[in-house]
């Protein structure tokens, strides 16, 4: 039994909030254990070069943390055309992850954007981004067809996104950050109902970790992914 009560390889609860803005056709309020994040797609008929010149749309995310996200004390979002690599690391991650879920020719012409803002972070926030993305993309799916942008919505795959961590020969499923920050790997997988794997990223702090120990992991992400796969279709 973990710290917080939960069995090793138990997700945290996961709530949502749907159509949390009400002036936007995609948002939800995404809530996994204490980790908060307010999702919201738009979209503009102005892709990138490369994806015009291939006759398919786009898919890509912004990410930010919110001040005082973190319960610790920051003054003001950073402005200034200040770059945060970790920001936007992750929301090549997300973006990555989200292009998976349709066929983009399908939505040429058009460029989906993920707007994902940490409310309360608690662990596992570009994980929870994706799993939120999921539920907005569909939605501003239908939102294009209800437009008639599109024809119809394209074949939709559902994702999911979890981090595992490894700790003391043990994995972990889904830390908070009190684990996280004394985690010995960081592991998170991306994978769709299937079971595919879409994205593996992660690290070993310090010291390395048994190959036994890593396909754990992963075959425990892939496994946890699929349970929350079966939470997010209620509301695709």
């Amino acid at each position: 039994m973990r710290d917080n009560g939960r069995k090793k390889e138990e997700l945290r609860n996961i709530n949502i909030t749907d159509n949390y803005i009400s002036n936007q056709p995609a948002s939800l309020l995404y809530q996994q254990g204490n980790t908060r994040i307010i999702c919201t797609a738009f979209f503009t008929e102005k892709v990138p070069l490369f994806a015009k010149s291939e006759k398919k749309g786009w898919i890509s995310a912004e990410y930010s943390m919110l001040p005082g996200s973190t319960g610790k004390q920051r003054f003001a979002r950073e402005r200034g055309g200040r770059i945060d690599n970790r920001n936007i690391e992750i929301q090549r991650f997300i973006g990555r992850s989200l292009r998976n879920i349709i066929d983009l020719k399908k939505i040429d012409g058009f460029n989906i954007i993920f707007d994902m803002d940490v409310i309360q972070a608690d662990g596992g926030t570009r994980c929870a981004s994706v799993n939120s993305g999921v539920i907005a993309l569909m939605k501003m799916l239908r939102h294009l067809v209800f437009e008639n942008k599109l024809y119809e919505i394209p074949k939709f795959e559902p994702i999911a996104a979890v981090s595992v961590g490894i700790k003391d020969g043990e994995v972990l499923t889904d830390m908070d950050f009190a684990e996280d920050s004394k985690i010995d790997a960081d592991i998170n997988i991306v994978s769709n109902g299937k079971g595919e794997i879409i994205e593996v990223t992660g690290f070993a702090e310090e010291s390395s970790i048994r190959k036994n120990l890593f396909f754990e992991a992963v075959n425990t992400g892939i496994e946890k992914n699929s349970e929350i796969i079966t939470i997010l279709e209620k509301y695709l």
